[in-house]
């Protein structure tokens, strides 16, 4: 995992940090665990756009990834590391002694022709998925679920990891990529090690038209919109703007919109980091 520099033959190219893909091992997916992906251009099934900002971009087919890991007990082969188009992650596929095949998140370290394992009684190697009741105090964890059998919800993007500090009766301790501590239920399933491709954020697209493969569209800024359409908008000239606000006219800048009551107050025990 490591990023290149490319030599300045076209003004994109210039400022261009790209990855070197040295980690993947093939180029071509496992075709029955592709899915289809199609594109809603930011409109709704009236056709009426509810989502700016999106469309275009180059045709991606979905990989159904595993974030259960509920094949428990049975050994699995990793075959090959890929590249996944819809994440910032690696994904590695996995082949079961009983012969099936999926995709997981490929965390840092795991290797082609390791073995992994899910379930209770696993020893906690980078890979291998366990309850978090079983996850040694201070293990680097990813993948992690918030309920029990749903699915790792937190710490999947490219180089996110959490780490488990604590263990206080039925629930543990998690400190979250965002600086976040958590209490999270010990019958949750969680995977040891850091996600790969930790060197996506020194990626650098170079170009505009990068952007637009990925199907995003250009964002217009709110001070340069009339005033029907934005808080900030309108004014003589050039104008700055004044209190910096969404346009629904709530304030940016650090203005707290989460709830007082919410439920899930109660198990957060320290908010996350600015």
């Amino acid at each position: 995992m490591a990023v290149k520099k490319l030599r300045p033959t076209t003004p994109g190219q210039r400022f261009k940090f790209a990855s070197t893909f040295e980690e993947i091992t093939t180029s071509k997916p496992e075709k029955s665990l592709l899915a289809t992906k199609s594109k809603s251009g930011g409109r709704n099934n009236s056709g009426k756009m509810t989502m700016r900002y999106i469309g275009g971009g180059h045709k991606q087919k979905y990989r159904i990834i595993d974030f259960k890991r509920e094949k428990s007990g049975i050994p699995a082969r990793v075959a090959s590391i890929e590249y996944d188009p819809n994440r910032s992650a690696r994904i590695a596929l996995l082949v079961y002694a009983d012969g099936e095949k999926r995709y997981i998140i490929a965390p840092n370290g795991l290797a082609v022709d390791q073995t992994v394992v899910s379930g209770t009684g696993v020893e906690p190697e980078v890979g291998n998925a366990m309850l978090l009741s079983e996850v040694p105090l201070g293990t680097i964890i990813h993948n992690i679920e918030l309920r029990p059998g749903q699915g790792g919800k937190m710490a999947r993007s490219a180089g996110s990891y959490a780490q488990l500090v604590a263990r206080e009766e039925k629930y543990v301790v998690i400190k979250l990529p965002s600086g976040e501590t958590r209490m999270i239920l010990t019958t949750c399933m969680a995977t040891i090690g850091a996600v790969s491709n930790s060197d996506h954020m020194l990626e650098r697209s170079g170009k505009a038209g990068k952007s637009r493969w990925l199907g995003r569209r250009p964002r217009v800024r709110g001070v340069v919109m009339n005033p029907v359409d934005h808080p900030m908008g309108g004014g003589e000239g050039r104008s700055s703007g004044g209190h910096p606000r969404s346009r629904k006219g709530l304030p940016s800048k650090g203005y707290k919109t989460r709830s007082p009551k919410k439920q899930s107050s109660k198990y957060i025990i320290e908010r996350r980091k600015k």
